[in-house]
């Protein structure tokens, strides 16, 4: 099974992501951690992509994809959560490119559903919560910074929720439920 999280940021998708690995044996390919490794594998591909890193520009859409050419050709195990790509239609149309070519389907695109100023409440004041217990807080974490990336992700992201559901591959859950609840949603999906 191969799907797709798609949310704003802090909706959940990285913790939902991390019970599919671990209750499905899905492989979970973020976009960032696999730049992040592949700047540091030493491979020709991991060199390119050191250099653009290095030069602060921002890796090629051509890259990304490459780069999950290679993992898709490697074990599937569970199925693949794409988290944090496509984030455009033109990487979705990459992307649907890519899994034909490999004779892969996409099952679906999962919405995680959420009320933008309940998201910002949330956490903003899990944030000031994890401050006050001294521990690590990411320094965008305040409603000015969070408005911003909000903006940032309806800008350029959010038109993935209508190409989607042209294909009808989009199903949405309440992604402001409960940890568990919003599990049981998403489980619901793939057990169809």
């Amino acid at each position: 099974m191969n799907i797709i999280l798609l949310g704003p940021p802090g909706a959940g998708k990285g913790t939902q992501a991390g019970f599919l690995v671990k209750e499905r044996d899905m492989i979970q390919l973020s976009t960032g951690d696999m730049l992040r490794e592949a700047k540091s594998s030493g491979t020709e591909m991991g060199k390119r992509v050191a250099a653009i890193m290095d030069r602060g520009e921002l890796v090629t859409d051509e890259i990304v994809i490459g780069l999950i050419r290679e993992r898709l050709e490697g074990d599937k195990k569970g199925g693949f959560i794409f988290d944090g790509f496509p984030r455009t239609l033109a990487q979705a149309d990459a992307l649907s490119e890519l899994l034909a070519s490999m004779g892969e389907t996409l099952d679906a695109a999962i919405e995680l559903q959420v009320n933008d100023e309940v998201l910002v409440g949330r956490i903003v004041g899990r944030a000031e919560e994890a401050r006050k217990a001294g521990l690590p807080v990411r320094a965008d974490d305040n409603e000015e910074s969070l408005k911003i990336r909000l903006m940032e992700y309806y800008k350029k992201t959010s038109p993935l929720i209508g190409y989607y559901y042209a294909k009808g591959q989009l199903r949405g859950v309440d992604g402001l439920g409960q940890m568990d609840a919003v599990k049981a949603d998403i489980a619901r999906i793939l057990d169809k």
